[in-house]
């Protein structure tokens, strides 16, 4: 639960990185946004091969209310973030391999103004540094450019939590309740109520 956007990719030129975290590093500042700079420079030979070292290079900022938002990359060019070479920087698990590639920035707790210059960031920042980019916006901006279907979405997630959380306040676990069972219980209330 939560509004998010998800998004992967690669650095189309390994000598834009430089440019690239210049520019965020001032649109950042404009708005006074935390920002991270990491490694400027791709080690020589690593761009484009599949194999990548254990630092990152780029830029990582973080609006008020929403989660960082990674402009970073590994050696080899492809997007990723510190956490995820933490977490699954090491793995041998194909699954976990291509977690180290699936960024994702919750921003439910920003205003609908923030996430739309976001997603406007990232349509600018593609067009000038990105290849093989990816972006699924679940308030839907990225896909349609359309405000009101961003404000109908916001609203929308904002009145599930808010009809959840009414839900956990004014429905108290029964004696004896399973925890899995309250929850189908208070599901079925909400359901009940949002078809009213």
């Amino acid at each position: 639960m939560g509004l998010s956007f998800h998004y992967s990719g690669s650095i189309a030129k390994a000598e834009l990185l430089p440019e690239l975290i210049d520019e965020v590093q001032d649109i950042a500042g404009v708005y006074n946004w935390k920002i991270n700079v990491y490694e400027r420079q791709f080690p020589e030979n690593s761009f484009g091969t599949s194999d990548y070292n254990q630092s990152i290079y780029g830029v990582n900022f973080t609006p008020p209310g929403c989660e960082t938002i990674s402009l970073c990359f590994l050696s080899n060019g492809r997007m990723s973030s510190h956490a995820h070479l933490k977490f699954y920087g090491k793995t041998n698990e194909q699954p976990e391999k291509e977690y180290l590639y699936m960024l994702s920035v919750k921003t439910q707790f920003v205003n609908v103004e923030t996430h739309q210059f976001i997603i406007q960031l990232f349509r600018y920042l593609n067009t000038k540094y990105f290849v093989n980019f990816t972006l699924t916006d679940d308030g839907r901006y990225w896909e349609t450019n359309d405000i009101d279907i961003l404000k109908t979405n916001f609203k929308r997630n904002a009145d599930l939590i808010s009809g959840f959380s009414s839900a956990l306040e004014c429905v108290p676990i029964e004696k004896g309740e399973t925890i899995e069972n309250y929850f189908k219980r208070l599901l079925n209330l909400i359901q009940k109520r949002k078809k009213q």
